[in-house]
């Protein structure tokens, strides 16, 4: 499914593609994704879909590339409002650039969005491709956007792997994943520890964490109303 067919997709349902420019080509679809990239099993998603499913409208922020088929789905399993902001463009952007001292500084004024909007986050692999200063500045942000009690969910490699790609996840069903890789300007800048990752996203609590056979850790993260009180009354 195109982008530009995603509201029909939705049956009225609204996504605003944040991170497409004017000047960009049009988007494919994308049913040859799904149909050809190996598909890999995901434990924290189903965690992620439960924990939005009760809430009326909730609203989804995806970090990741317009993928039409994802819009679809969480459009259906959840009847979101769904926020596409292809930060992996604006990184491997940077990086042609030669600009990528200038990240951190990009992403404190990347996100539009207000403090307390989002439901849930979708930031897949982006962490693991971005040095120390980019990306404290974008946790910093996902927090802030993030309502009480919201969710995110985040992908980090347990160990070193040299190739350069980015990977695009589509969403098979809530148990399945399917992988395709796409070319990277760089690799992913190191692994991260269980402890580097909390203190990164400070503020938020980890709900659940999942070490796959993948060579990836899917950990799930909740904002909690403590905070969200706090920072609303600050």
């Amino acid at each position: 499914m195109a982008a530009e067919d995603t509201g029909r997709g939705l049956g009225g349902l609204w996504s605003r593609l944040g991170g497409r420019r004017a000047t960009d080509p049009p988007i494919r679809p994308d049913a040859h994704v799904v149909a050809s990239a190996p598909a890999f099993p995901t434990k924290a998603l189903r965690k992620f879909l439960s924990t939005l499913g009760g809430r009326e409208a909730p609203v989804l922020l995806d970090l990741g590339p317009v993928i039409g088929s994802n819009v679809t789905f969480f459009g259906e399993t959840l009847g979101c409002k769904v926020f596409i902001e292809d930060l992996y463009s604006d990184l491997e952007r940077h990086l042609k650039a030669g600009t990528a001292e200038d990240l951190a500084a990009f992403f404190r004024k990347r996100l539009a969005h207000t403090d307390g909007s989002i439901d849930g986050v979708l930031a897949w692999d982006l962490i693991d491709y971005l040095d120390l200063p980019a990306a404290q500045a974008l946790a910093a942000e996902l927090v802030r956007v993030m309502r009480a009690d919201a969710s995110l969910l985040a992908f980090f490699a347990t160990t070193s792997r040299g190739d350069q790609h980015y990977t695009k996840y589509v969403v098979v069903d809530e148990q399945t994943l399917r992988h395709r890789s796409h070319p990277a300007s760089r690799g992913r800048q190191r692994v991260l520890q269980n402890r580097d990752v909390i203190r990164l996203f400070e503020g938020l609590r980890v709900s659940d964490s999942f070490l796959l056979q993948t060579n990836l850790r899917e950990i799930l993260f909740r904002k909690p109303a403590y905070l969200a009180a706090a920072q609303s009354s600050a």
